[in-house]
């Protein structure tokens, strides 16, 4: 973690740099999406890629099994009551569902660099809050963080996926800025407490890459 301002809107990434790391990240999810997972899943193997490496053979039994399941499930409904649907199309819904992961997924996680937001909290005597926000390890955020009426004690920390980690504590601080770099895929931000006698209110403004800011407490 390093001290510093939080960057104007003229430091921050452009809306042409955004769309070309989209365009990027698109195209990369496509080549994986063509030459690896439909040869995988589907036994569709357009570039021949897939079959060299085994990937479409893969695919063939995968979707033989697939089709031996469907003509056993339907020879079991024989004599039963018919359907008031047809059930839906396997390759179509494993179609989607990887679409969506791969160019979707990759899509939205170039789109977060940018995003900035201010939230404003009040706290009692001897209340706590909570505010987290969800990053990619390694993802960074310029954050400001100011008291009104008194002073807070405060610990900066992370936790996901089993980890969990401090970044900085303090007590009796109005206030603290600088660059939150994530350890970890997972929340990180700040717990808060009033140990005054008065009210205060907590004002944070934060820049940066994370998918979500959300208040726990």
């Amino acid at each position: 973690m390093y001290n510093t301002d939080i960057p104007t809107r003229a430091e921050l990434p452009t809306s042409a740099q955004l769309l070309r790391s989209t365009l990027i990240a698109i195209v990369a999810a496509a080549a994986i999406l063509v030459t690896i997972v439909l040869p995988a899943e589907y036994a569709i193997d357009p570039t021949g890629i897939g079959r060299m490496l085994g990937l479409a053979e893969m695919g063939e039994i995968k979707a033989q099994l697939a089709e031996e399941a469907e003509k056993d499930r339907a020879a079991g409904q024989q004599g039963a009551a018919p359907a008031a649907a047809p059930a839906p199309d396997w390759r179509s819904s494993l179609m989607e569902r990887v679409f969506a992961e791969f160019v979707i997924g990759s899509a939205a996680a170039q789109t977060t660099a940018a995003r900035s937001d201010e939230m404003t909290i009040t706290l009692k005597p001897g209340e706590g809050s909570e505010v987290k926000l969800m990053m990619r390890q390694g993802a960074k955020v310029n954050y400001a963080w100011t008291v009104a009426g008194g002073v807070v004690n405060f610990d900066l920390h992370g936790d996901g996926g089993g980890k969990e980690t401090s970044y900085e504590k303090g007590r009796g601080v109005p206030g603290a800025n600088g660059v939150l770099e994530a350890a970890f895929d997972g929340n990180h931000g700040w717990f808060w407490r009033n140990r005054g006698s008065s009210d205060v209110t907590v004002t944070l403004r934060t820049s940066g890459s994370y998918a979500e800011i959300k208040r726990m407490l």
